[in-house]
């Protein structure tokens, strides 16, 4: 409790909050696939601005939502080379992610759901639900999802503007970005060409080896109206993270690996828009293909995957209370490796759901009808409504909000978690799929409230989610093995297993607030705790969730006097232990706590800006997950060209 108290001691006498973060009220989001305010969604939501790559000291996405209030990013490397994204505990397979609505996650593996291709210049906004979401977006948002608006689709403009931006930093390690951004509106027509690079030779490794990373991501976009009623639009991206691996997956000293991933994606959309309606028909290809060397003599992994996805939306109004949205989905997935085997998968949803309004009350339900090849027929129902008040204090309006929700989840093992290692001669160790898993179910339960008093908001959540046959890798000695076929006695393996029950409780707490001392001095904060407990009935504890946070603390500082503009980001997270000291592997005791901070300064012209950052500020030696070095006090500087 005196971690708590300092921390939050720390920000709230600067009487600040950072705009960008907007948890601010009014704030139109896409909750139900329709824009809806804040309050009336019953949800625990935050909304941040694409603007904040241009702001904090971060170099990737992935950087970026490390520091967001309640997500939790356990890297293995620096700079999108690869992370996991975790919600309210639970497994990275369990966190939906989406461009513009529609589904990203790799049917290889939920760890490819941080390559996320677009770039930063391109985002308008990211929109982070907090809690289960899968009766309106799809089965995999168990913890929550992350929602990636982009700017192509955001807005037509009356006036025809041709915006270009473009950015390069240098530091140490051999650290070199790039960025530049073409981005054109009109009256009937949007347009956008981006490119964003981020490259090092890399801190030292184990092994001398270093922790090289070269992350490139190129982009197409195009948006057209036709008459009044009518908007179609196309964007496309080819997404290549060529990196060190080593120790990513492993604690073998003869782990050196080094991984490549490229993306090709393609979303076509097609729009028609009514008076009080809209009918929309989105169109998704993504190929990816992974190449994974454990060492200089291994075979390496080739995967290749295919994800096809069509969908339908429908809104409508009722009238001015009552909005719905209903639509239906078919996704197929596909894998072909030389080490999990070829594989593929349907699947197909209808679904549906509503925002009723009366007076200071809204209920928000939906329903979910999913049929899969892996489990068949399911139905997921959601249900989370809000109260809505306003009060006088002191010659200022305060509005409280009460909301609290409840909704079903499912979960399909990927090809990774079913088929992982199964098509080699001999494997002596590591991750072992499990064909016959079950998929993943659970329901949660949640309550908060919400109070937003002149530029101050604070929030408060209690949540709860029980869960039933969770998928994760848990330690398991040969004579456990379900399948012998290529596996060595003497090796120890981690198997993909049904966890009878997991069941994760928590609470979380976030404070913005934001003060203008004069015209040229502004002060920004976000703070955030959260606080989680699970509770698995197996004796020994499955990996993934014994590494997500039990505490985390997380913020945002910007400060802005005339021209010059300070920010700094930091968390603090505490979990439980782990440690690997068997013969031929690493002897590492993964970070039970850490804290790390980053700093930027910037000065600011009319059209270009410069400036210095440090990440990592205290040099602080850390690992996120067991074995995965992760670097140290990396000072880098750049500038940005806006025309």
């Amino acid at each position: 409790m005196k971690k708590i108290f300092a921390f939050f001691s720390l920000f709230i006498f600067n009487k600040s909050i950072a705009q960008e973060i907007n948890t601010l009220e009014p704030v139109n989001i896409s909750n139900s696939r329709t824009l809806q305010k804040n309050s009336v969604t019953g949800k625990n939501i935050t909304v941040v601005d694409g603007k904040l790559f241009e702001k904090l000291p971060v170099i990737s996405l992935d950087d970026l939502l490390k520091y967001v209030p309640g997500v939790e990013i356990q890297q293995r490397g620096h700079a999108g080379s690869q992370a996991d994204i975790i919600i309210r505990g639970g497994t990275f397979q369990q966190i939906l992610v989406l461009i513009d609505g529609v589904k990203l996650n790799d049917p290889i593996t939920g760890h490819f759901s941080g390559y996320i291709p677009i770039t930063p210049a391109e985002i308008e906004r990211i929109e982070i639900i907090k809690g289960p979401a899968a009766a309106m977006y799809g089965s995999e948002a168990v913890g929550g999802l992350i929602n990636i608006i982009s700017k192509i689709n955001y807005a037509y403009k009356k006036e025809k503007k041709l915006n270009i931006t473009a950015g390069a930093i240098a530091g140490e390690y051999g650290l070199i970005n790039g960025s530049a951004h073409l981005y054109s509106t009109g009256e009937k027509l949007n347009f956008s060409l981006a490119a964003f690079t981020n490259n090092a030779t890399g801190q030292l490794l184990r092994s001398n080896n270093r922790g090289y990373f070269n992350n490139h991501t190129f982009s197409g976009s195009i948006a057209r109206q036709f008459g009044n009623r009518w908007q179609f639009s196309l964007q496309s991206s080819y997404d290549i993270r060529d990196f060190a691996a080593q120790n990513f997956y492993t604690t073998f000293l003869s782990d050196t690996a080094t991984e490549k991933v490229s993306t090709f994606w393609n979303h076509a959309q097609l729009k028609k828009i009514g008076n009080n309606n809209s009918d929309q028909f989105d169109g998704v290809y993504k190929n990816t293909l992974d190449n994974y060397s454990f060492n200089k003599s291994a075979i390496a992994n080739e995967n290749r995957s295919e994800l096809m996805l069509l969908q339908y939306l429908h809104t409508g109004q009722l009238n001015k209370n009552i909005n719905f949205v209903y639509g239906t989905m078919l996704e197929h997935r596909k894998i072909n490796s030389n080490d999990r085997g070829n594989h593929s998968n349907n699947h197909a949803a209808i679904f549906g759901s509503s925002v009723i309004q009366l007076n200071n009350f809204s209920i928000n339900p939906g329903l979910r009808l999913v049929n899969d090849q892996n489990y068949g027929n399911e139905v997921l129902p959601q249900l989370n409504a809000s109260y809505s008040v306003k009060k006088l204090f002191a010659d200022t309006t305060a509005r409280l909000v009460f909301r609290g929700g409840a909704g079903r989840s499912l979960r399909s093992a990927d090809f990774t978690e079913r088929f992982n290692n199964y098509n080699k001669p001999l494997v002596k160790s590591g991750t072992i799929g499990n064909p016959d898993l079950v998929a993943e179910r659970s329901w949660s339960y949640e309550i908060g409230g919400d109070i937003t008093w002149n530029n101050f908001r604070f929030s408060a959540t209690g949540f709860y989610r029980s869960q039933r046959q969770l998928i994760d890798y848990v330690i398991t000695p040969y004579a456990d093995m379900p399948r012998k076929t290529n596996l060595d006695p003497a090796g120890t393996y981690s198997l993909a297993k049904n966890i009878k029950t997991a069941d994760t409780k928590g609470l979380e707490f976030e404070i913005a607030w934001q003060k203008s001392f004069c015209k040229d001095i502004h002060l920004n904060l976000v703070s955030s705790a959260l606080f989680l407990d699970t509770k698995t009935s197996d004796a020994t504890p499955s990996f993934y969730i014994l590494s997500h946070a039990k505490l985390l603390l997380q913020q945002y500082i910007m400060f802005r006097y005339k021209n010059l503009e300070l920010s700094f980001n930091g968390l603090y997270k505490e979990r439980a232990p782990q440690s690997e000291t068997r013969a031929g592997r690493v002897t590492v005791v993964q970070s039970v706590n850490y804290a790390i901070g980053n700093g930027r300064v910037q000065y600011n012209l009319k059209k270009i800006s410069g400036f210095v950052m440090v990440n990592n500020i205290g040099d602080r030696q850390y690992t996120d997950l067991l074995g995965s070095k992760m670097p140290g006090r990396w000072t880098s500087g750049g500038i940005i060209f806006k025309l």
